[in-house]
């Protein structure tokens, strides 16, 4: 599976952790940065960039998931959000990182590196890959309305105030 990595320099060290394992666990894994440690570099383009990575992946078929960091993993999830297709959740523990997938069929984590150890963190990865989404017809559902929402601005008959 393609994975795609961002962060910013409270992930670091994270980031080219995790991006090792990834590897060794058979990954083709893309760094969108950043490369060096930078204590003012900003993540809105770096997990913007992973996102849209993601998100052009999946559109031409290939099998790909995302892994954004930052301090709290927060922002960073806001910012993988704002890419159309793009569902990031922010995990904080192995039912947070299984869920993701299972309820939401989420196509990118954010994990806040200053709030885990790279051992939790490698975990919360693992987990969320491996759990397939099993298309249970309520999260069908559900996601379709939210997509329908980013497109339109609407979802029909649900009463979205406007």
């Amino acid at each position: 599976m393609r994975i795609h990595i961002a962060t910013d320099h409270a992930g670091l060290e994270f980031s080219q952790t995790l991006q090792a394992h990834l590897r060794k666990s058979g990954h083709e894994v893309i760094d969108h940065g950043p490369q060096e440690f930078d204590a003012l570099d900003d993540y809105p383009a770096f997990c913007i960039n992973a996102a849209l990575g993601v998100a052009r992946d999946q559109s031409a078929g290939v099998e790909a998931l995302g892994v954004v960091f930052g301090g709290s993993g927060n922002g960073e999830q806001m910012a993988a959000n704002k890419v159309s297709g793009i569902r990031a959740a922010l995990v904080w523990n192995m039912a947070t990182a299984t869920l993701a997938r299972e309820h939401n069929n989420a196509n990118v984590i954010s994990i806040g590196a200053r709030q885990h150890t790279i051992d939790e963190a490698v975990s919360f990865i693992d987990a969320f890959i491996a759990e397939p989404f099993p298309g249970d017809e309520r999260h069908v559902r559900r996601i379709a309305q939210l997509a329908e929402y980013e497109t339109t601005g609407d979802i029909a008959g649900k009463d979205v105030d406007r």
